[in-house]
C-alpha cells in the first residue's frame, strides 16, 4: 500500500473534500470549505517526492519530470477516485487531491433550481456552468447528464480534463473521452465529435478560441452543448467569450450567442447551517427578449441590473443574492456565511433583517 494511502483514506473516513500535500507544511484537509492542518509534521521535500511518485505509473512519472505539474485520476480500492494534480512550488514538490464521490449526484439531492431541468430537456443550444475553482461545476455537470441517461434517449459525449464522474449507459448512450489520453486537447475532441453524430455535447472547460468557436459551432448544428467557465458571475462569462473572439467577429459572434445561448449558471457554495456540507447558490440567466436583446446589442453591461430586478416565475432569471436570500430565509443557510458570498451583501443584510437577527 502507497503511504499516501492512508492520508486520502482519512480525507474520505472525515468526509472532507481535498487534501493538500505539500513540501514545507504538514498535511491539510479541506472540510466544508475549510482547512484543517493535520497532526503531522512538516512534509520535506524528498519524503513528498516519494510519497507522490510511489502513486504515479511509470508514464506518469515521466511526465511530472519533465512538465512539472500532472493532472491524473487516482483510484483507491475500496476509498474511492480522486482528482489529482501533482505540481513544484516554491518549498518543493506538492500534490493536491479532490474526492470524487462514488455515486452520481441527481438534481434533487443538489437542490438545483427548476429552470435547470427546462435547460436539461432543451434539444440545442449552449448553457453555461461557471463558478471559482472548488464552486462544484463538474458535480452540477454530472448531477444534469445523469438526469439526460436516466430519462432521456440521448448520445452524450463529455470532454473532461480529466474525467471524474464514470456514468454507466442507462437510456442514453454515454461516450467520455478524456484530454490527453483519449484526444489531444478538447479542440481536437469537438472536431471529432461533430462527426460522432451527438445530442449533447458536454465540453469541461473553454479555455481557448479554437474551443470556443467549434462549441458554437456544434450548438448551430442542433446540439445541446454544455460547457464550464471559470467566472463568477453570467454577465462575466459571456464578456469572457466574447473576449476570447478576434475584434473582427466579435459583432458576428454576440449575434450567434444572443441566439443560441440558452442559459448561464454561476454557482457558489455555501456551508449549510446545519454544518453538514455545503449548498450551491446559483445566479440563472435565462435565453428572453431581453435577454438576448442585451447581448447582441453589446450591453452586456446592462445585465447585472437586470438580474437584481428580475422574478423568476416571469423572467426565468434569478440573481445570486435572490439565491443567498431564500436559503437565509429557510434556515439552510445562516446570514454570515451567506454575506461571504453575495454581490452585494449589505443590501442582503438589510433584506434579511426582517426574518432573521444580527449574526
Amino acid at each position: 500500500m502507497a503511504r499516501l494511502d492512508t492520508f486520502l483514506r482519512l480525507v474520505v473516513e472525515q468526509q472532507a473534500s481535498d487534501l493538500h500535500f505539500h513540501a514545507g507544511n504538514p498535511p491539510i484537509v479541506r472540510h466544508d470549505g475549510d482547512l484543517i492542518r493535520l497532526p503531522f509534521r512538516s512534509l520535506s521535500e524528498a519524503e513528498t517526492r516519494r510519497f507522490l511518485l510511489e502513486i504515479m505509473t511509470d508514464e506518469q512519472r515521466k511526465e511530472w519530470e519533465e512538465s512539472q505539474d500532472l493532472d491524473f485520476i487516482y483510484v483507491l480500492e475500496g476509498a474511492g477516485r480522486f482528482r489529482s494534480n501533482a505540481f513544484v512550488q516554491n518549498h518543493g514538490p506538492g500534490g493536491v487531491f479532490r474526492v470524487i464521490p462514488d455515486r452520481l449526484p441527481t438534481v434533487d439531492e443538489l437542490m438545483l433550481p427548476p429552470q435547470v431541468r427546462k435547460l436539461i430537456r432543451l434539444n440545442n443550444g449552449l448553457v453555461l456552468v461557471t463558478g471559482p475553482t472548488g464552486a462544484g461545476k463538474t458535480t452540477t455537470l454530472a448531477a444534469m447528464v445523469n438526469e439526460i441517461n436516466l430519462h432521456q434517449q440521448r448520445h452524450v459525449i463529455t470532454i473532461e480534463d480529466p474525467v471524474e464522474f464514470v456514468h454507466t449507459p442507462i437510456n442514453s448512450v454515454i461516450t467520455q473521452r478524456q484530454v490527453g489520453q483519449h484526444t489531444e486537447s478538447f479542440a481536437a475532441a469537438l472536431r471529432s465529435a461533430l462527426r460522432e453524430a451527438p445530442d449533447v455535447l458536454v465540453v469541461g472547460e473553454m479555455r481557448d478560441l479554437e474551443t470556443v468557436q467549434l462549441a458554437l459551432q456544434a450548438a448551430e448544428t442542433g446540439v445541446l452543448v454544455f460547457a464550464t467557465l471559470h467566472t463568477n458571475n453570467a454577465p462575466k462569462s459571456i464578456d469572457r467569450i466574447i473576449d476570447v473572439i478576434p475584434e473582427t467577429s466579435r459583432e458576428q459572434v454576440r449575434g450567434v450567442l444572443s441566439v443560441l445561448l440558452r442559459g448561464v449558471l454561476a454557482q457558489h457554495l455555501c456551508k449549510r447551517a446545519s454544518g453538514e456540507g455545503r449548498i450551491a447558490a446559483i445566479e440563472i440567466l435565462s435565453q428572453n427578449w431581453a435577454v438576448s436583446n442585451m447581448i447582441r446589442e453589446n450591453k452586456v453591461y446592462m445585465l447585472d441590473a437586470y438580474l437584481q430586478s428580475a422574478v423568476p416565475e416571469e423572467t426565468g432569471c434569478q440573481s445570486l443574492d435572490r439565491a443567498i436570500l431564500q436559503y437565509i430565509r429557510e434556515g439552510l443557510v445562516t446570514l454570515e456565511d451567506g454575506l461571504k458570498v453575495a454581490n452585494y451583501p449589505e443590501q442582503i443584510r438589510e433584506l434579511a433583517s426582517d426574518f432573521v437577527g444580527e449574526e
